[in-house]
């Protein structure tokens, strides 16, 4: 039924804790697909050992020269074989019973609607929830209506594999990263809704060598999928706050590339109006 897809970039010494989880799991309805992203630190041997051993899941391990994770996962997509297909970083494992919650949430979407999966928590290794979440069991929304259900934080998506063939990470020449969010927006603005759940799926290990703790280094290397992103969130996010900080990040990012207001203008669709509101509000609010 899933397709557990973690891409892995020299994560050897971390990657057993995953490993154990996924074999501590209640429920073994999956199979684990990972592509390594261009590794050079034994995380090929690790893979070699684990898939002669007795799992009850299979392992499907590729490698790729390195090109970032939104390709990784293209490439997973690809391969996967599952109905579900649940993204767990190589930093991240699964609480013990996480396929077997995913599972039991799946089983109560009703049939006729517009569903993109289902989501549940993501936790620290504490047990405190990732962010915020909304009181009660469960809620329907798309990714688009977060912030309407105080959703907050990282959470553990769980789309199906059908739908993200539908909406693969646009790749851009000679950039590594985009995030998730350029996706899970796509595809919430095209009407699928998440059913959000109030139960631990993932437990987060932030290290000082992951994506989040780069976040500004990596914006500054991969312009093009900012700009994309930004855009995307221009079109499609609710409310004026939301869109005007839009076109802020968007000015931010393509300036020092050497585009003028009037090009960004014309790029974003937006008056030069819209263009100094957005630098204004910046200017007297500080961080959108």
């Amino acid at each position: 039924m899933i397709t557990v897809f973690t891409p892995a970039y020299n994560r050897a010494y971390i990657l057993p804790a995953l490993y154990q989880s996924l074999r501590r799991q209640t429920v073994k309805d999956f199979e684990w697909v990972v592509v390594d992203d261009g590794s050079s630190d034994g995380t090929a041997a690790l893979f070699e050992e684990w898939k002669g051993e007795e799992n009850g899941f299979p392992i499907v391990y590729e490698r790729q020269e390195n090109g970032g994770k939104h390709r990784a996962v293209n490439r997973g997509v690809r391969l996967a074989r599952g109905e579900l297909f649940l993204i767990v970083d190589s930093d991240d494992y699964l609480v013990d019973n996480a396929i077997e919650t995913v599972l039991k949430w799946v089983d109560t979407l009703e049939e006729g609607k517009k569903w993109g999966g289902v989501a549940g928590l993501k936790v620290y290794p504490d047990g405190k929830d990732l962010g915020t979440s909304f009181s009660g069991k469960f809620t329907d929304a798309t990714s688009l209506e977060r912030e309407k259900f105080r959703i907050t934080g990282d959470k553990a998506e769980v789309f199906y594999t059908e739908v993200l063939k539908k909406f693969p990470f646009p790749e851009f020449d000679g950039e590594n990263f985009l995030t998730e969010s350029a996706v899970w927006y796509a595809i919430a603005a095209e009407g699928y809704k998440l059913r959000w759940f109030n139960e631990p799926v993932i437990v987060c290990e932030y290290l000082s060598d992951g994506l989040t703790r780069n976040a500004e280094g990596i914006k500054k290397r991969n312009p093009l999928g900012y700009l994309y992103y930004y855009a995307l969130c221009r079109r499609v996010r609710r409310g004026i706050k939301n869109k005007l900080a839009a076109v802020y990040h968007y000015y931010e990012v393509a300036s020092p590339l050497g585009r003028d207001k009037k090009q960004i203008c014309k790029e974003l669709r937006v008056s030069r109006l819209t263009l100094y509101g957005a630098i204004a509000a910046k200017k007297l609010f500080g961080k959108h």
